[in-house]
């Protein structure tokens, strides 16, 4: 039995509890050491109350993943044009979700194997079909002529944050604004421009 002394705690107050315990676990020793029992213990609840709410530990992992997004959101930029919209937007990725892409690609793997899901499934999970900040910053881009929607292929487009979350993971440290530019101006920027753009850098 739960050695701590149960909180008796309702609604959105007691899920807000659950949740911030469930991503402390996650974080604290990965989806390996992710039981509900560890959760609950740190929650101060039970593991009926638990499991009231959700089905296994895979919805609770997810759950908590999606409680840390809505309390730390990115907020959209708009600058008035495309190029200084993804720096800026590659600057609040790297400032509030570095440490939760490192987590996520080097924490979850029990998660993928549990769930034969990869990484790639758990983002399309975790957008929930909305679309992105990086879409809506393209896709003013795409309205103001500064790109060129046909180049706009999946695997392009997510090119921006795929650069940030590499170096992330390559040097495990806070990435240079210069490098971030470097990204934007010398990589993605060149591949996206209308033909009659290209050539042209701010």
């Amino acid at each position: 039995m739960n050695e701590h002394k149960v909180e008796r705690r309702r609604g959105k107050t007691l899920e807000d509890a659950v949740l911030d315990a469930a991503w402390s676990q996650l974080l604290g020793g990965g989806y390996a050491g992710f039981t509900m029992e560890a959760v609950a213990e740190r929650a101060r609840t039970s593991r009926p109350v638990l499991y009231r709410r959700w089905a296994n530990r895979a919805d609770l992992a997810i759950a908590a993943i999606r409680h840390f997004m809505h309390k730390h959101p990115v907020k959209l930029p708009d600058t008035g044009n495309v190029r200084d919209d993804l720096i800026a937007l590659l600057q609040q990725f790297l400032k509030s979700r570095a440490l939760f892409a490192v987590f996520l690609s080097l924490q979850m793997g029990e998660y993928f194997s549990e769930t034969n899901t990869s990484l790639a499934d758990l983002r399309a999970s975790l957008l929930q079909g909305n679309h992105s900040q990086l879409d809506t910053v393209l896709a003013r881009g795409v309205d103001r002529g500064e790109i060129d929607r046909s180049k706009l292929t999946p695997r392009i487009v997510s090119l921006p944050v795929d650069l940030l979350r590499h170096e992330v993971l390559m040097t495990l440290k806070p990435v240079p604004n210069a490098v971030i530019a470097e990204f934007v101006d010398d990589i993605f920027l060149p591949l996206v421009r209308p033909k009659s753009a290209r050539g042209e850098k701010k």
